[in-house]
């Protein structure tokens, strides 16, 4: 029997399907939780203030280091003090440390100074003005600044919770309709070559496809393997990282590594996409299906169907 190709969509389709998404990306917008916002808002409000508070105005930060950044919200707070704020991970290399873990940062004061350090180097200027000029704050500068650094980090974790909440609910639904529809779900493995690869009519999560990881492998009913990645993007500039610069780029190496003739790649979409940006995506060997119309998905595979 011929292998069955994956669909290949013409821009008219994906016009319409991209306009679709982002139809559906603008209702789910509309109620996001502001409750959250709020909620998050305020904690590290408070936190704020008690750092600055603690820290007179952020003169003693260094001298109590230790003893402040063992508090997870509270190490949050004085990465967000930088302009622009600086990442955990990007800090760890900046301070040259390893780990910024309570068990470290307690176990090495001298690390926990460096952290310090590296923060007020980069600190804002223009929500810390005090501080650069050697003064006392004003009480609006000082509510000023809570104010700012509070919100920024509030929207930021806002942000990642979107991120991740709309990711996994597309893990979910992928997986619950391949189960609809007669796979089933074996453990996570490490795929290196076919004889790792799941059996026919079953799939698995999170795993290891070739050097790079898939989201979902599913092992079709014709022999090869479709491995998706689950993509969400909230802005048109943001889907080139996610669907071009990622998956498509996966894409290659899995084409590369396995061959056309073992491997189908595919990714999962929802939010903003560019249609240039689908295309190019397409060309580069990926197939595309969309979140809210997870039945073409569903066709190709029962296409695959001996």
């Amino acid at each position: 029997m011929p292998q069955v190709p994956p669909p290949r969509w013409s821009e008219a389709e994906l016009q319409e399907d991209a306009g679709a998404a982002i139809d559906y990306f603008r209702d789910t917008r509309l109620v996001e939780p502001l409750e959250l916002y709020l909620d998050e808002f305020d904690d590290f409000r408070s936190t704020l203030e008690n750092l600055i508070e603690e820290t007179i105005d952020l003169s003693g930060l260094r001298e109590k280091a230790v003893a402040l950044l063992i508090d997870a919200q509270v190490l949050t707070s004085v990465r967000y003090l930088a302009g622009p704020p600086i990442s955990e991970d990007d800090l760890k290399v900046i301070s040259k440390t390893d780990s910024l873990a309570p068990s470290r940062i307690t176990s090495d004061p001298e690390m926990a100074r460096r952290v310090v350090d590296t923060i007020m180097l980069g600190l804002d200027r223009r929500r810390f003005p005090w501080v650069s000029e050697d003064r006392e704050p004003t009480d609006a500068e000082r509510e000023t600044a809570i104010v700012a650094t509070a919100a920024l980090i509030a929207t930021q974790k806002v942000q990642t919770w979107r991120r991740n909440k709309a990711k996994v609910e597309q893990e979910e639904a992928v997986a619950e309709v391949l189960k609809q529809n007669g796979f089933t779900q074996v453990p996570t493995r490490a795929i290196q070559n076919i004889s790792h690869f799941p059996d026919m009519g079953e799939f698995c999560r999170e795993s290891d496809f070739g050097g790079r990881k898939a989201d979902l492998i599913v092992r079709l009913w014709d022999g090869r393997v479709l491995p998706i990645e689950c993509k969400v993007s909230n802005s048109s500039t943001n889907s080139v990282k996610r669907l071009n610069n990622d998956a498509a780029a996966k894409a290659e190496v899995w084409i590369g590594k396995f061959g056309t003739s073992n491997v189908v790649p595919a990714v999962v979409l929802s939010g903003v996409f560019k249609i240039h940006n689908l295309e190019n995506a397409q060309t580069r060997g990926l197939s595309l299906f969309w979140a809210h119309r997870l039945e073409a998905m569903i066709d190709f595979i029962e296409s695959t169907r001996p």
